[in-house]
């Protein structure tokens, strides 16, 4: 008789517009029940699963493991609820904790307020436990507790995860607006890159788009150069599991086939990649120009270009109608056979392009809603 697997549910974090992605990334690292929720996805898996999401997940924030949901229609209600749980046997005495909250439409109106009072719930347990209270630590906590109110729905989850896994470690610099990794990886697998083709960032800034191409063509795990993740400080961390997951992940790794270039009239910004490839051991992958994009020399055949021109505050563009004009023009006359993706939260200067898209996808870069469009060059 075979023996069953022992299954929990968690929910994985992302950002805004790309939930269907992380949905397929998940079912092919083995995820079941999968329900597509909002920034989030929710699934079902084992101990090595988690462990191996989180190794190797591109387009997830966080993994979180819901250990209580209850209505909570009052202050009262939410305290008894957090107190509820057995912290004690999650917890030892010299473990540090963080609670992050999180509220919509609820009679709640401070998330701080939930977190403290949520904290003392859990502070209360330990300490009628223990005899003392744990200590708290905003930085980095030993256990990071998420708490998720919706209406009256509280959903209470531990983060196993750690730091946001957007934070890969491979970044060494980066520019005035740098892109999320999660949202990098996004665009890439958004935009259908075929893994062998040519791939061009023509403003590639510190090279996040190009490097989670380069990760992504050589199947390298995007948790490679992370030293530590939440689920290693949990009284069941099993170190043999994690062991054993990492170096099938890592097994899987071949050589990059495509050809990666990027591109930037900034010399200061293809410094600032070159380190960062150079972190990510990418040197021999990405091929780097410090040029306008008018002036790059794009490789003739088939090819994607996947590129984040300035768009807000942070890069000021002095007209930017005639800069996205540019951007069409040079589209039209040097990328014939291409498949162009640009991003980008001005949606006005978008048209000006001047090419009919084939395709728009709303994503959220931090709070801004932008459209990832992808235009056909013919």
């Amino acid at each position: 008789m075979i023996k069953k697997k022992h299954t929990v549910p968690f929910i994985a974090k992302t950002v805004s517009g790309l939930e269907g992605i992380l949905a397929s990334e998940l079912e092919e690292l083995g995820a079941g029940n999968i329900r597509i929720l909002k920034r989030a996805v929710g699934f079902d898996g084992d101990t090595a699963l988690l462990y191996r999401i989180n190794y190797c997940c591109r387009t997830a924030l966080r993994i979180l493991k819901p250990v209580l949901e209850s209505e909570v229609r009052q202050q009262k209600q939410l305290y008894e609820a957090v107190r509820s749980i057995a912290w004690e046997e999650l917890f030892e005495p010299r473990f540090t904790f963080a609670i992050d909250s999180v509220i919509h439409d609820t009679v709640f109106t401070n998330s701080q307020y939930v977190s403290q009072l949520a904290k003392d719930a859990v502070a209360d347990r330990l300490r009628d436990a223990w005899g003392r209270r744990p200590s708290v630590n905003l930085d980095d906590p030993d256990i990071r507790i998420n708490v998720h109110i919706y209406k009256e729905a509280c959903t209470l989850s531990l983060d196993t995860s750690g730091a946001s896994l957007h934070k890969r470690g491979y970044r060494r610099s980066a520019g005035p607006a740098p892109m999320n990794e999660v949202l990098a990886a996004g665009l890439i697998l958004l935009s259908g890159w075929d893994k062998k083709s040519v791939m061009i960032d023509p403003m590639c800034g510190s090279g996040t788009l190009l490097i989670e191409a380069a990760l992504l063509a050589k199947k390298v795990p995007p948790g490679a150069f992370r030293k530590e993740f939440g689920f290693m400080r949990w009284k069941d961390f099993d170190v043999e599991l994690w062991h054993r997951v990492k170096e099938k992940a890592d097994g899987h790794t071949r050589n990059c086939i495509a050809g990666l270039l990027g591109s930037d009239l900034s010399p200061h910004a293809i410094l600032n990649a070159r380190e960062n490839i150079r972190s990510a051991k990418l040197n021999n992958e990405i091929k780097l120009h410090a040029c306008s994009f008018e002036s790059l020399k794009p490789p003739a055949g088939k090819g994607w270009v996947v590129t984040n021109p300035p768009y807000d505050e942070r890069l000021q563009i002095e007209d930017i109608i005639a800069f996205y004009k540019k951007i069409g023009d040079v589209l039209k006359k040097k990328f014939t056979g291409y498949e162009a993706w640009v991003i980008s939260s001005d949606l006005k200067a978008l048209k000006f392009i001047g090419l009919h898209p084939s395709k728009k996808i709303t994503i959220f870069n931090g709070p801004l809603e932008c459209r990832f469009v992808r235009f056909d060059l013919y």
